[in-house]
């Protein structure tokens, strides 16, 4: 009887994926549509959340209504609240949320699978976008998860709350809460979809046992916390991470105490008395303070101590790590200091470091003096927190770290300018969207877009991102620290800016030991 009941709800589910793209989850059934390729299905803007509106501005994520009949998940949700986004710079329309909708009814998600049935238990992979939190989407072009789906793995892209909607810490939210605290609200949003995935996931032929969460910029800071976080503990397996941590240098995550008093004088500024004032005024009028409030802090809930040493003491959630940064990792200085104005900063900032500073960053001439001010902005914001957790991890934790540095210069546009490997050049190669990408693209990025994206999905499968016919990728090594390089070929070689990471290092604990 039982064999007749499983062949039963296996022939059930290859009916439900192969005919009417219709599936049932927690809350009820949902229909998809077809990708560009028939054998992927996608289910886009399905809610994980309660609308955070009203009442619900500035709480925890709530629990979705249940709905009769078939909810159509067949086109994306509205992006979270955030100023329109423009193209600037090298970051074209490919890599930003559509202009509209933008709204604070945000929290869906986005599914990409090619399972036949739910009993197939394939690799889920949970991407987190980036936008310095606060821009960005799960529906963001570059993030399509039908390639990853065809690859083998489960794609999922999510929302989460921005700015201040997001990171917004006062007292009278503390007070209300029933974990004492405020803030975080976008990291809670993320443990939300995870909570989603752990549940509902199998539906569509995922394993709830298997699951990587992945990200870029404020999306891999984000993990950084997760991992950190005893709240998110069993809710994932592995970790991909590019171009981001929180590891600390020149600043430290900030307290609950200080954030509630920024949130103070923010309600002061909007002259608001309550926070019942503050619900009530419009998302417009507190866009304009978006990037007042909108990172992560340690408010003995989501956040117990700085994420350094939750590392240190071996607390984090203890999973296979892959992660690295590129080689144009930075942003255009607002300020650029000349030789002479250089080496007096540094003496102020490095005092008795200052010499051991000058001998990787070198001012002998303005030109120079520029370029080592962008190289340490390099390795200050990115190099150094993704080289560090890859020490941490595999120095204080039981699973391996793989970590890599990407080199490779997208092709440009002849009118543009050439921004080389910049700041979010490697996830079109990594997830295998370049041809959402509109570049000029050659052979040789088409074959490293494979490689790369292979190694994706093998780690997400099984923590480790080597199969036959890729070069061998060793696990990260503190002693003997090196990465695969993304140039034109992967290649396993030395560790990049290997004197300069060292001197943060020596930076660092100098740093900590005054502290103590």
């Amino acid at each position: 009887m039982k064999k007749i009941l499983t062949i039963s709800f296996l022939l059930i589910s290859v009916l439900v994926f192969g005919q009417k793209n219709i599936i049932r989850i927690e809350n009820g059934n949902i229909s998809g549509i077809r990708g560009k390729n028939p054998n992927v299905l996608v289910y886009k803007g399905i809610p994980y959340a309660a609308p955070p509106v009203n009442e619900l501005r500035w709480k925890t994520p709530q629990p979705v209504t249940n709905w009769e009949g078939i909810r159509k998940c067949e086109a994306f949700s509205a992006s979270a609240i955030q100023n329109k986004p423009v193209p600037f710079m090298m970051y074209t329309a490919e890599f930003l949320a559509p202009q509209e909708p933008l709204s604070e009814d945000c929290l869906y998600l986005n599914v990409w699978t090619a399972a036949k049935s739910s009993a197939e238990k394939r690799p889920v992979i949970v991407w987190i976008h980036g936008g310095a939190f606060t821009s960005g989407s799960g529906s963001v072009p570059l993030y399509d998860g039908e390639n990853m789906a065809k690859k083998g793995a489960i794609f999922v892209t999510i929302n989460y709350r921005l700015g201040i909607f997001g990171f917004l810490s006062h007292p009278d939210l503390t007070k209300e809460s029933e974990y004492n605290a405020s803030g975080n609200y976008a990291i809670l949003d993320m443990i939300a979809a995870l909570k989603w995935v752990k549940k509902n996931i199998a539906a569509f032929g995922g394993n709830p046992q298997n699951v990587t969460i992945a990200g870029q910029s404020a999306g891999a800071f984000g993990i950084n916390v997760l991992m950190a976080s005893p709240l998110a503990k069993g809710l994932f397996h592995r970790v991909i991470a590019e171009s981001g941590g929180i590891f600390g240098l020149t600043r430290k995550t900030p307290s609950l105490a200080e954030a509630e008093l920024v949130g103070v004088k923010l309600a002061e500024k909007m002259q608001a008395n309550s926070i019942a004032t503050l619900r009530i005024k419009p998302a417009d009028e507190l866009l304009k303070l978006n990037g007042a409030m909108n990172s992560p802090i340690i408010d003995g809930y989501v956040l117990t101590e700085q994420v350094h040493e939750i590392f240190e003491k071996n607390k984090q959630n203890d999973v296979p790590l892959l992660t690295g940064w590129n080689a144009g990792d930075r942003f255009p200085r607002q300020k650029v200091l000349n030789a002479i104005d250089f080496k007096i900063d540094a003496e102020k900032k490095y005092g008795e470091l200052s010499n051991d500073f000058l001998k990787v960053y070198p001012a002998n001439t303005d030109e120079e003096a520029k370029e080592s001010q962008n190289a340490m902005d390099g390795d200050i914001l990115f190099s150094w927190q993704n080289y560090t957790w890859a020490k941490l991890q595999s120095s204080k934790g039981k699973n391996k770290a793989f970590l890599y540095h990407f080199s490779h210069v997208p092709p440009q546009f002849s009118d543009k300018q050439d921004f080389g490997a910049f700041h979010s050049a490697e996830f079109g190669y990594a997830l295998h969207t370049l041809h959402k990408w509109n570049r000029p693209f050659q052979a040789s990025d088409k074959i490293l877009e494979e490689q790369m994206s292979s190694y994706w999905v093998n780690f997400a499968k099984n923590g480790n991102p080597n199969a036959k016919g890729l070069p061998d990728w060793q696990a990260f090594d503190s002693t003997n620290p090196q990465v695969m390089e993304f140039g034109k070929t992967p290649i396993y070689s030395k560790l990049p800016s290997k004197e300069q990471l060292a001197f943060w290092d020596k930076y660092f604990m100098e740093q900590s030991n005054k502290n103590k």
